[in-house]
């Protein structure tokens, strides 16, 4: 089943939760949001939490809404792209190459409440948006079919970035276009969860 793999005895969906942190990488991630300001400095706490605990979800989140809010988008990008190697290291344990293993079924149960699972479409799901984001329109599209494929139901709000590709598609700057969106779905013309028809 998808999420068994051991960190430290931990599970990864322990880990995914939060559980497991040590508390001096816990200190730097707290210290690195108070500092948040100054980049450089916020940048090298939450580098020494990652090297402190590699392998732990935790620092790759940190690290990744801290370049994300910061409009970093190809370094949150580069995080995206780690925790995917993670969390697919954890859905396929043991295999010699997890990035290019085919990943077991996913049910919609795990889609919604495996703490492992729900990392790995979050993180397909911020790589698709941020490879649209950044002009990557291919990998983007691969990356939001993979996550049609393996969420179906949208439990992780992903049909959203089906907006996201056509705008990239057609040259629309995504900025422009937010409060065309938010009216959008509060009027019902744009769904806030669900595929659609393809």
């Amino acid at each position: 089943m998808p999420g068994n793999a051991m960190l430290d005895g931990l599970s990864f969906d322990s880990t995914a939760l939060g559980m497991g942190l040590p508390a001096e990488v816990e200190s730097l991630i707290a210290q690195a949001g108070l500092v948040r300001q100054d980049r450089v400095r916020a940048e090298a706490l939450l580098q020494k939490a990652r090297t402190l605990a590699p392998m732990h979800p935790a620092t790759l989140i940190a690290l990744y809404r801290f370049h994300f809010y910061g409009h970093r988008l190809r370094e949150a990008r580069e995080v995206s792209r780690e925790a995917l190697s993670l969390a697919r290291a954890a859905l396929v344990p043991g295999h010699p190459d997890p990035v290019a293993a085919d990943l077991p079924p996913i049910t919609d149960e795990q889609a919604r409440f495996d703490a492992a699972v729900r990392f790995y479409l979050f993180s397909l799901k911020g790589f698709a948006y941020l490879n649209l984001r950044l002009g990557d329109i291919e990998v983007g599209r691969a990356a939001l079919h993979e996550l049609q494929h393996l969420d179906p139901h949208d439990r992780v709000g992903g049909a959203v970035l089906a907006v996201v590709l056509a705008r990239a598609e057609s040259g629309d700057d995504e900025d422009e276009q937010l409060d065309y969106d938010r009216l959008a779905i509060s009027q019902g013309r744009m769904p806030h969860r669900g595929w659609g028809n393809p």
